[in-house]
């Protein structure tokens, strides 16, 4: 009986002493959310730029949301309409792995449908139903940083699709389906 005494005892001391340790790196390696979440933009075709704290005490912030749309407007016909919210919490994603200060360049925001299909018939590489007519997708540069490294870094996030156009020098992201191309 003391032996089995003796056991118990000691597989307690065991299993406690070895349970802190996990506690510990579950502790550490625990991500806290963080209290805001900016955008740093400049459109390339009006040489407009922003920076704005579009989320804010976990709710997103009207006002902001307002210039992020005026800013992502469709250019051509000067065109404004709701970008989806959760492209710019993909943005903010992918900005991050770069230290969250870059400033995004962007070729393309939302698209109306007359901007799409001049700009469809012009090229093969347009989608006729393109997520950029949902305000759902974004084709973008990070001066100063490698194209590759920002295709990759969007890819790694798994937000929706990526499209790599080096030959353009932009990657293009969507809040669709995980999908490379």
């Amino acid at each position: 009986m003391n032996q089995r005494r003796s056991f118990l005892k000691s597989s307690v001391v065991l299993a406690s002493a070895l349970s802190v340790p996990a506690f510990a790196r579950a502790t550490q390696t625990t991500k806290v959310e963080p209290v805001e979440r900016t955008v740093r933009l400049y459109n390339t075709h009006t040489g407009e730029s922003l920076r704005s704290i579009f989320w804010a005490e976990g709710q997103y912030v009207p006002d902001a949301l307002k210039d992020i749309n005026k800013l992502l407007r469709d250019h051509r016909s000067n065109t404004i309409s709701q970008i989806d919210p959760q492209l710019l919490m993909l943005l903010d994603r992918v900005s991050d792995k770069f230290g969250g200060t870059d400033v995004l360049h962007v070729i393309s925001g939302y698209r109306s449908p007359e901007t799409n299909r001049k700009l469809a018939a012009a090229s093969g590489g347009v989608a006729r139903h393109s997520m950029h007519l949902e305000g759902k997708a974004i084709d973008i540069r990070m001066p100063g940083r490698d194209l590759a490294q920002l295709h990759k870094a969007a890819l790694a996030v798994r937000g929706g699709g990526v499209g790599y156009y080096p030959s353009s020098q932009f990657v293009h992201m969507d809040t669709g389906r995980v999908r490379t191309w």
